[in-house]
């Protein structure tokens, strides 16, 4: 009973949230209006208190642009959490923009849709490209699913060659590996146990998957933004996704252990501080 009322108390306020907002939102875009790009952000962060995340974030969104973030995927949720951080558009496979609702909202946030075929990567990735040259900021999930939650799929690297593609102005692009990890209920650690009702993967129903989430108590997502990299130092496309899974490997491992705990951490923001620094030396 009492989880019933949970998740009927989260759903009224996230619909009652939601559903004013897509107004605002189209009107905003119509007009072309800055706040556009600044609403998501706010709204996400509602979205966050109402559905029940903490986020634990370490480092920062890199604030050079166009920045590609790169992160690996668990869950539809990832897009609320990391929405809440980063002021940018998401790159989804093209089935997204049907999907009842969350299609819509992500339309609403300028998503970028793809279809994962071979014969279709140089449009897809003409059509990254075009956003970045524009200087949007954009977040990418390279796995092109979702995982377990408890390992980092291997890397799709096509369209890691939007990246290495000069972008306006002949600057390189920014891209910064972020890594996302669901690693406590309440704040116990989830464990293998409890992180299948966080994470969306396989034939998992989304309907049932989410009443299921929404009847749970306070979930702590690790969120780790790695030093960011200039995709012209990399020699190929393949080497960049190689470095970005590697690095976003190791955060992932190192939050679920519990390591992000023992006070070695605070480092990564000034790592991340002195890493943008160095590539705004270098794109003067």
């Amino acid at each position: 009973m009492r989880a019933f009322l949970l998740r009927s108390i989260r759903l009224s306020l996230y619909l009652g949230t939601t559903l004013p907002l897509i107004g605002v939102q189209a009107v905003l875009l119509a007009l072309r209006s800055p706040l556009a790009a600044e609403l998501p952000r706010l709204y996400h962060r509602m979205c966050c208190r109402i559905l029940g995340f903490r986020i634990a974030a370490k480092g920062a969104p890199c604030g050079d642009r166009p920045t590609l973030f790169v992160v690996n995927h668990v869950s539809y949720t990832d897009i609320t959490i990391l929405g809440a951080l980063i002021k940018g558009s998401f790159v989804a496979k093209s089935e997204v923009a049907r999907w009842p609702l969350f299609g819509l909202l992500a339309k609403l946030q300028r998503t970028v849709f793809i279809e994962r075929r071979a014969h279709r990567t140089a449009a897809q990735r003409g059509a990254i490209v075009e956003r970045l040259a524009a200087g949007d900021d954009l977040i990418l999930f390279p796995e092109g699913t979702s995982s377990d939650g408890s390992r980092v799929l291997p890397f799709k690297s096509a369209l890691f060659s939007a990246a290495t593609t000069c972008a306006g102005g002949g600057r390189s692009v920014v891209v910064q590996p972020v890594s996302i990890a669901y690693v406590r209920l309440n704040g116990v650690p989830m464990g293998r146990l409890y992180r299948p009702f966080f994470a969306w993967y396989g034939d998992m129903d989304m309907a049932s998957h989410l009443w299921t989430q929404l009847g749970l108590g306070i979930a702590t997502v690790s969120v780790e933004f790695h030093a960011p990299v200039l995709a012209s130092a990399f020699a190929s496309r393949k080497a960049l996704a190689a470095y970005c899974q590697g690095v976003i490997a190791e955060g992932v491992a190192r939050a679920l252990s519990g390591r992000e705990r023992d006070g070695a951490l605070p480092r990564q923001a000034e790592a991340t501080a002195a890493a943008a620094g160095a590539i705004a030396g270098a794109q003067a």
